[in-house]
């Protein structure tokens, strides 16, 4: 048996972009062509098809306004885990009941991971979360809160391909707390990262 993969990590940008590209390209756009822009402000190309999506998210990442961890696999990203300020990333799931329930806003949100279908089942969620993490301590730290699944009381398994953000004990590994619920599958956990 060989060594493991040695996965690096960068930060999506437009020197990345050719690479992110073609790993959303190889998974026909994901979720439908979304392109990971469902957590992005709306706008009139939002939603427009595919293609509309990829332009407005490559827009986003020239303007510096698309965060994300990609895990790469030399020259191939096989992974990522979207970050951002609640302004990069307003649109999330259940907004009124988590309005509702919020007592401030955090610094930076992770809202969406994917991982190559080739590469899932291997730790690499685990892996694009960290990168994110680390490059919001490179930024400069802070509140950092996410949403994923809460399996905790769920006999059904569910599948992974429907884990756009992880699930509550990935993130209970990472150091995350549980804060509240939001909407029937999904919480709201924090936590503090420091400055690098």
């Amino acid at each position: 048996m060989g060594d493991p993969p040695a996965y690096t990590i960068q930060p999506l940008g437009p020197e990345t972009w050719a690479a992110f590209d073609a790993m959303v390209q190889r998974h026909n756009g994901i979720f439908g062509g979304c392109w990971c822009i469902w957590f992005h402000p709306d706008g009139p190309e939002r939603g427009q098809g595919a293609e509309a999506n990829r332009s407005l998210k490559k827009v986003y990442v020239e303007q510096g306004k698309a965060h994300a961890a990609l895990v790469m696999d030399g020259d191939e990203a096989i992974a990522w885990a979207e970050y951002g300020t609640p302004t990069e990333l307003p649109t999330i799931h259940h907004r009124k009941e988590y309005d509702a329930t919020k007592t401030s806003d955090p610094d930076y949100r992770i809202t969406c991971v994917f991982v190559d279908k080739r590469h899932r089942r291997h730790g690499v969620t685990e892996l694009a979360i960290q990168g994110a993490l680390d490059l919001i301590a490179q930024a400069g730290g802070g509140v950092v809160e996410s949403y994923p699944h809460d399996l905790t009381d769920q006999t059904k398994k569910m599948s992974s391909s429907f884990l756009y953000n992880g699930t509550r004990r990935l993130y209970e590994r990472l150091g995350f707390t549980y804060d509240r619920p939001k909407g029937l599958k999904n919480c709201v956990m924090t936590r503090t990262v420091d400055p690098a």
